[in-house]
């Protein structure tokens, strides 16, 4: 699932690889595509986070709907992205890489990686960018979502308080000291906060087997799998990856926060 650096400089020009950007801010849409014109991975394509991981927002469904299973097959397919390729995500902030492993596991590829650390752990182990345009030959992805690994609100409202609920946002969002982005500040009641920041390092890669499974043990031992979410599914999935590594299969609640607050009948904590 995580890849090192030097693995991946080892397999960049297999035939069978696809390197992806995911590189991203929120409120700066033009951010991944600039960084990636002025320098990338050799050979990488790119997914970018408003237009290609997801889809459109409406009245519910919160700021970043899973993009839609028709369009995504068609981006993947034109990128070279067949069912037997492998791909690696990477970006500078964890982010858009675990959205991107995410919507890919999610829409049925096999084969996803992350690049532990991303742009500034390949820079750092000496390896190169490059600005030249990616070659890409158009491949066949047929996407087979797996509704297994999501749930909505209807879902989240019904069991919040049996399943293990995890709120991946800053702590000051949490508990409603600020909201910066979303109308309404605070969390679902039931909700834990393990907020995304502290599954990784001070160098950006995610902590070791062992230390996430100490971090996440409250939910380890649960009979049901943990819902995660955040302010609209993106950094929640820093946590999904983070709770894959540690040996437990966890869901997402793609809408979050920001389908939370849309329904008149959500209660807030």
């Amino acid at each position: 699932m995580l890849v090192r650096p030097d693995w991946l400089f080892e397999h960049i020009f297999d035939p069978t690889i696809v390197v992806v950007d995911c590189r991203w801010r929120l409120g700066n849409p033009s951010y991944g595509d600039q960084a990636f014109f002025e320098g990338h991975i050799p050979g990488a394509v790119r997914l970018d986070m408003e237009r290609d991981l997801s889809a459109p927002p409406g009245r519910y469904g919160g700021r970043h709907p899973l993009p839609s299973p028709r369009i995504f097959e068609r981006k993947l397919s034109d990128l070279g992205i067949g069912h037997q390729t492998h791909v690696v995500c990477y970006d500078d902030d964890a982010a858009g890489s675990a959205r991107a492993w995410f919507c890919l596991t999610y829409h049925g590829h096999a084969q996803v990686s992350v690049l532990d650390g991303g742009v500034r752990a390949w820079l750092a182990a000496g390896y190169p960018l490059s600005q030249d345009p990616p070659a890409t030959q158009p491949k066949s992805f047929v996407a087979r979502p797996n509704p297994r690994l999501v749930v909505d609100y209807q879902t989240v409202s019904h069991l919040r308080d049996v399943l293990p609920l995890i709120d991946a946002r800053a702590p000051e969002r949490f508990h409603g000291e600020i909201e910066p982005v979303d109308a309404v500040a605070g969390h679902i009641p039931g909700a834990v906060n393990y907020p995304h920041t502290a599954v990784l390092t001070e160098q950006g890669t995610y902590r070791s087997r062992e230390e996430l499974q100490q971090l996440f043990a409250p939910v380890l031992d649960q009979a049901h799998p943990p819902i995660v979410y955040c302010g609209s599914g993106v950094t929640a999935c820093i946590n999904l990856l983070a709770l894959r590594q540690a040996g437990v299969e966890s869901l997402l609640y793609p809408g979050s926060w920001s389908d939370w607050i849309q329904h008149e009948d959500a209660p807030i904590g």
